[in-house]
Formats: structure tokens, sequence, C-alpha cells
């Protein structure tokens, strides 16, 4: 039987990406601890949990089906099925990263930061997960302008919370905003149309959808 760990130890990781994955880590340190120095960071850090539950996968995916059970407006049905395809494509892809990529989380200095059983944090998918739900509720379907900053604003405070909380190097962090760019990039190139999205949900729903083809 193989031992735990020893799939890892097995792995040969190029001297180079052995110093970029070191000075990640001093770097992510000393950021951590000259950020503790400021009151707002230590707040944001205070409420980590709470921003990690916000964008959860899970969390996100079971809200958004209960919210295309809840609210039939043909208005939405493209938003509806789009963000969902969105949700499902990132869990998936952030999944096979992890797994290919095996990088373990950092060993946080105070034990009651640990949360959550996942023991992979490259790339981030909270930060992944944010960057994509951001960039479609900004730029391919863009939610009243006075929402922009809270959604900007929960997007970076996600991001930064997870080196905060010692869950992620910057490196993952990083690396997470640029895989949701490239997840929403991808969306608004494969993005449904209202016919389409209307189809889908009429196939998936019991109910007849208003304007679908088999509404009564």
């Amino acid at each position: 039987m193989e031992m735990p760990g020893t799939a890892d130890q097995k792995r040969h990781v190029p001297k180079m990406l052995q110093h970029i994955l070191s000075y990640d880590v001093q770097i992510t340190k000393r950021f951590v601890d000259i950020m503790m120095k400021i009151t707002a960071m230590r707040s944001l850090r205070n409420h980590a949990k709470v921003l990690e539950v916000s964008c959860h996968g899970i969390v996100w995916l079971a809200s958004w089906l209960t919210f295309i059970w809840l609210f039939n407006n043909k208005d939405l049905y493209q938003l509806q099925v789009n963000m969902l395809i969105a949700l499902i494509l990132d869990i998936v892809v952030i999944a096979v990263l992890k797994a290919l990529v095996r990088r373990r989380r950092p060993v946080p200095m105070n034990k009651l930061l640990e949360m959550g059983p996942d023991k992979y944090s490259f790339p981030s998918g909270h930060a992944s997960r944010a960057a994509m739900i951001t960039f479609i509720l900004l730029v391919i379907d863009p939610v009243f302008f006075l929402l922009y900053p809270p959604i900007l604003a929960w997007c970076v405070s996600v991001s930064i919370s997870r080196i905060l909380s010692e869950r992620h190097y910057i490196l993952d962090v990083v690396a997470g905003l640029a895989i949701g760019v490239f997840e929403g990039s991808l969306m608004y190139v494969l993005w449904l149309s209202q016919n389409t999205s209307s189809s889908i949900l009429a196939l998936l729903s019991d109910e007849k959808l208003d304007g679908g083809e088999y509404h009564v």
C-alpha cells in the first residue's frame, strides 16, 4: 500500500520551479506579516470564513439552482443558464488543475485558521470563481452600475482573504484570478442566446416556461 505523501515525494520538480515556489512562500509570509500590522487587513482576516462561504463552489451552485427554480422570468433565463454553465466549468477546471499540480496548502501559524478538507492550494478556486463571476456581471451581462463597486470589493476581498487566512500563497491567488478572467472570456465567446437558454430551461424544468415552445 502506498504511504501518504509518497506520490508527491516521487514527483520531480524542476529547480527553476522550486526557486519560484520557494520565493512565493517567502513573499507570501512577508506579505501576511506586513498586512497584519494594518487594522483593516486584520479585520479582513477575521471575516475570512464569511468570505470563504460567500464564494464557495457548492454554495454558489446550490444557490444558483435555487435562484433558477424560484425566479421564472424570461428576462433572467439567459443569465441563469450561462452562469450555471460557468460555475460548473470553473469547478471542473479547478478540480483538474489541483489534481495535476498537487501543491500543498500553507501550514498556518495560527491553527485556528485551518479550514476545510481540501489539501491542495494551486490554483485558488475562490479567486477564480470570484474573478469569473465579476467578469460576467460587469462585462458580459452588466448589472446596474451602482453595484459595480461592491462586486469589485467582494472579488478583491475574497482574493486577499485567501492569502491572509493562510489558505493560499500569492501565486495560487494570482493564477486563480487569471483563470477566472480566462473562464469569463471563454463564456463571452460561448454565451448562449436567449432562445437557446429558454429551450434548455424548458428541458430541465417540469414547469412550462413563458414563451417556450411547449408553453400552454
